[in-house]
């Protein structure tokens, strides 16, 4: 047994109010600068719908994720190594910018300069941020927000197709039929990266500290295969420099043991973030699992319990600070997932094993309880709408758990008990027994869920520990015996023009000691700034 740290996400579906606020600080921080126009790291996609690109979903026509041989040998959807190399220089399985979008901007001059008193109203014409030129405003990052473009395509979301007819019979686009949750996405950080794997130059690389996943801007070569076996299409290339770019779970903010700038920022305080240990040598095993419907429960065997006092004497032997071991122990993401067991990956069919998990969004269901004639204090009744809420179990199930309904009515039943039981004790201060043997969890803990779901503090939504000093001298070494950077010019993710003071990602400590990092990632540059830049140029800034 390999015990590992990785740094992992939870997000809390009820709570999300598609505000986008998430979205917009990701792109101020990391991908504010030319040949990012069309990325997003981090993207909020309305449910249902294809999403963005278009159809990411369609393994079928992307080839990503892995899948199993006959053999049942786990394999990259894209292909062997002959395969992507026949492919290197015209890669078929790529989306194009249409898939994404093509970013606009507005001439703005048209109202400022228009004349006082003209007949006309003046119209802000769009513009293609690419070529300058006029163009239609027709597919964006969330066109279909709040089901506003749902009916034109949304009816093609592959998770409709892979539904039951009969149950996907039940998704309606009609005003008063239909239904809606927001999904907001980045990069998973799989624990089998599927990008890793496919990478031709070795560029994309995988933390071993904290489980990131991460672009060596010096070794990509652009050639793409990366997006291709990206299932969840979260690994984008930068028109201007040709480099793969994907979103970097904001690890300076990681190491300063602060959380990542989307959920510093998010409005609904649906995001938890913490440590997880897990077994590095079970993770081939979980991925090569044959039923698809095992993949969740595979997954969830790969984690370690961090208050099992061997898992705490294998993470000491492995070089983990105590700190580390207790945040790991104090972990939300680690509660969700495997105390609680409520939160559940996204499309764990691809075999990537991704780490940002998600609390399926439960529909209004005392309100579905009365609608239907029964008694919302009777636990029957309650769990026996699960299956007739207005968001069918099915398509979060092929979202979710690879077609498993049982699984995610197993979640919802679980949800609803916790209202159901916090409502009695709020209204009358009765302790529902019956709903906590219907879903076999004890009181106490349904109260310390809701408790984690609802009122949690910061400290408790955010348990992420510093990175800690013992390389701090190596990383010194490093940093002092070269003077390239990959990511070092202006303009480069989250830098500005101002000097760096307190707000330089904390790499350097109040006592001036340099926080541990990775290679090539820290450098001082000509005029004093420490820089998290890329150069356009290739060169050295």
């Amino acid at each position: 047994m390999r015990i590992r740290a990785q740094v992992a996400m939870v997000m809390n579906l009820d709570k999300c109010i598609g505000c986008h606020t998430c979205s917009v600080t990701c792109k101020q921080t990391w991908t504010n600068r030319e040949g990012t126009e069309y990325v997003w790291f981090n993207n909020v996609e309305t449910k249902p719908g294809i999403g963005y690109p278009k159809h990411y979903e369609d393994q079928e026509r992307w080839k990503g994720g892995w899948k199993l041989d006959a053999k049942g040998r786990l394999v990259l959807r894209s292909g062997g190594r002959a395969k992507r190399l026949s492919r290197i220089f015209a890669n078929p399985d790529l989306p194009s910018l249409e898939d994404y979008y093509e970013p606009a901007t507005f001439d703005k001059d048209i109202l400022l300069d228009a004349p006082a008193g003209s007949a006309d109203t003046p119209v802000k014409q769009p513009r293609s941020a690419l070529t300058g030129e006029p163009m239609r405003l027709e597919w964006g990052a969330n066109w279909e927000d709040g089901l506003g473009g749902a009916p034109e395509r949304a009816g093609t979301d592959p998770n409709i197709a892979a539904m039951d007819p009969e149950a996907a019979a039940r998704v309606k686009f009609e005003f008063e039929k239909t239904f809606m949750f927001h999904l907001p996405r980045i990069c998973e950080h799989c624990l089998n990266p599927a990008c890793v794997s496919a990478c031709p130059s070795g560029a994309m690389y995988k933390r071993e500290e904290d489980g990131i996943v991460l672009v060596d801007q010096d070794r990509c070569r652009g050639w793409r295969m990366c997006v291709s076996a990206c299932p969840y299409k979260k690994v984008y290339v930068n028109h201007a420099t040709g480099k793969a770019e994907k979103c970097t779970f904001c690890f300076p903010r990681i190491e300063a043991g602060q959380p990542t700038i989307c959920s510093e920022t998010c409005v609904g305080r649906l995001r938890y973030l913490g440590l997880v240990f897990y077994d590095e040598d079970a993770v081939l095993a979980a991925a090569s699992v044959e039923d698809e419907h095992e993949l969740l429960a595979a997954q969830r065997s790969v984690f370690l319990d961090p208050h099992d006092p061997e898992t705490v004497r294998l993470a000491y032997e492995a070089g983990l600070p105590e700190e580390w071991v207790l945040a790991a122990q104090a972990s939300p993401v680690w509660r969700l997932i495997s105390e609680y067991q409520i939160a559940l990956p996204l499309h764990p069919e691809y075999r990537t094993l991704p780490m940002v998990w998600y609390v399926p969004p439960l529909s209004p269901v005392l309100d579905a309880v009365g609608a239907a004639g029964r008694d919302d204090t009777d636990a029957d009744d309650v769990f026996h709408t699960i299956r007739d809420l207005r968001i069918p179990v099915e398509y979060l199930a092929e979202l979710f758990t690879a077609g498993d309904s049982e699984a995610v009515a197993g979640v919802l039943m679980k949800l609803a008990a916790m209202r159901s039981y916090m409502r009695a004790r709020t209204l009358d201060g009765t302790v529902a027994e019956e709903l906590c043997e219907a879903v076999g969890m004890p009181g106490e803990q349904i109260e310390s869920m809701y408790r984690l779901l609802a009122i949690a503090k910061y400290d408790e939504r955010y348990v992420v520990p510093a990175a800690y000093d013992k390389d701090a001298a190596a990383l010194e070494a490093q940093a002092a015996s070269t003077s390239d950077c990959s990511l070092d010019c202006t303009g480069g993710p989250g830098m500005t023009e101002q000097a760096a003071t307190a707000e330089r990602f904390h790499l350097v400590s109040e006592d001036e000691r340099v926080r541990p990092g990775r290679r090539g990632l820290l450098s001082r540059r000509s005029d004093g700034r420490l820089g998290l830049t890329i150069d356009p140029a290739g060169g050295t800034a």
